[in-house]
């Protein structure tokens, strides 16, 4: 209403100042009037230029036209000029606000494409089905300044919904579109529902309400929600497809590797038995060195066995700890001693810094835990490879590390290292072993509320550490 009468008052005020201030002839009046039709038509629409087309041509009558100060026109020739300003006035006015709307359906179709843009880059960002399903009304709230969605898929019968409260959408509206395959828009109640679009199939419906958008950018949106929850299906499928493949090839090499690491003392057993039941004749010193094969296979094969019952163990929690105040330094000392033949060759360098607190632990556990990683030290490093064992105090802790120079471990598998069976993509063909003994450290220093891990260049070697509280 405000737009209207502010129309009428203008028309009287340029018509007062053209009359009174200015002294203009007629042809300038109409020019001046076209011209302020042209405007409201651009910025208010064509109601509001025609209200004031009505009230210029009322006004340049009775203020510019013989008889003046009556609307009653004497010369034929003026009613001419008034039917002539009447409907140029009226046909500019329509084509500013022609303009004017097709102005505003520009930015309104460039202002959804970006929104249908950022709206499919989060999409893509969520491969996951059940957070993206869970995602979405979300997104299209927040990406489209709606009040509420809902999206309906056929498959499960299942409707996710940014709010459980909201009642917006019934699910009965959601499957009658998805099973008509039409969308639905209410402009009043500012409701928009549409199907779910694969290509020529239906996959379900998408719910707005709070904003009303094109029948186009709505089967756009309803296309990208669709393909994107295929594609997230399909990326999933793909993912566990994989998963049960690497996991397959896993289990075939820790069978492998554990058959081998079983075989291996068997078969030295198993020719040591035979030499001794031979009937070759066997001094003593041949017969002491087939006995020390025995002996040793059958440590080694106890070993074997004995990392299976403590993986178990661990994994029940049924280990139990003699916890006591103990040096670090005597257990270092103690799992030197009982590494000296898995070092072999190769060079140790011990540096324990001096004053070191006690720690509250198992001494026996904790030598465990070194000297699992000085046997990987060991074994990963070559030949004569010096490897280096530092104990010193950071904090309230006391931390023991073990570097070696073997091939380093990137990053992916860093993340892998301490679990259960889990052996290097590179070395697991060419490196006998389990897979056990990294995750029984882990959870021995855990056990005593420590923590376990490693720093790794590739090509360059691997500091494993652990830290343990002090007394």
């Amino acid at each position: 209403m405000f737009r209207y009468a502010a129309c009428i008052v203008a028309a009287e005020g340029v018509a007062l100042i053209l009359r009174h201030l200015l002294h203009v002839n007629a042809t300038t009046v109409a020019m001046a009037y076209i011209l302020m039709v042209l405007v409201v038509a651009a910025f208010w629409g064509f109601r509001f230029s025609i209200c004031l087309t009505v009230a210029a041509a009322l006004a340049f009558d009775y203020y510019f036209l013989p008889p003046i100060y009556t609307f009653k026109i004497a010369d034929p020739q003026n009613w001419v000029a008034v039917l002539a300003f009447l409907v140029t006035a009226g046909f500019t006015s329509e084509l500013a606000d022609r303009a004017r709307r097709r102005t505003r359906d520009a930015v309104q179709r460039r202002r959804d494409v970006e929104r249908l843009y950022a709206f499919s880059q989060r999409l893509l960002a969520t491969d996951n089905v059940a957070e993206l399903l869970n995602a979405i009304p979300a997104y299209v709230r927040d990406g489209f300044g709606a009040k509420a969605a809902a999206i309906y898929l056929l498959s499960s019968q299942q409707v996710y919904r940014t709010d459980a409260t909201a009642s917006h959408f019934q699910v009965h509206d959601m499957q009658l579109v998805s099973s008509r395959g039409e969308p639905v828009i209410d402009i009043q109640h500012e409701i928009s529902v549409t199907p779910l679009h694969l290509g020529t199939r239906t996959t379900g419906a998408v719910g707005i309400a709070g904003a009303v958008l094109s029948r186009a950018t709505l089967e756009a949106l309803g296309s990208m929600i669709g393909i994107a929850i295929e594609r997230a299906g399909a990326i999933e499928k793909l993912s566990q497809a994989e998963a049960a493949r690497q996991s397959e090839n896993l289990r075939a090499v820790l069978l492998d590797s554990v058959t081998h690491e079983l075989r291996t003392p068997l078969t030295g057993i198993k020719a040591a038995v035979t030499g001794l039941l031979s009937d070759y004749n066997l001094n003593d010193a041949q017969r002491r060195e087939l006995l020390t094969v025995i002996n040793e296979e059958t440590d080694r094969l106890d070993r074997l066995v004995g990392e299976a019952t403590e993986m178990a163990q661990l994994d029940a929690h049924k280990v139990e700890l003699h916890m006591a105040p103990v040096e670090i330094a005597s257990v270092v000392e103690s799992a030197i001693e009982e590494s000296r033949t898995v070092l072999g060759q190769h060079p140790l360098d011990v540096q324990i810094a001096p004053e070191l607190p006690r720690v509250r632990a198992d001494a026996d556990r904790i030598a465990e835990v070194l000297k699992q990683l000085l046997e990987n030290a060991a074994k990963y490093s070559p030949g004569a490879a010096p490897i280096a064992i530092t104990v010193e105090r950071k904090d309230n802790r006391v931390v023991t590390s073990v570097t070696d120079h073997g091939p380093g471990i990137d990053d992916f598998e860093q993340s892998l290292i301490f679990d259960k069976f889990y052996r290097g993509r590179d070395q697991r063909y060419s490196v006998q072993g389990t897979g056990m003994g990294l995750a029984i450290a882990k959870a021995i220093v855990e056990a005593h509320n420590g923590t376990i891990g490693l720093c790794s260049q590739v090509g360059h070697g691997s500091v494993f550490y652990f830290e343990l509280p002090a007394a």
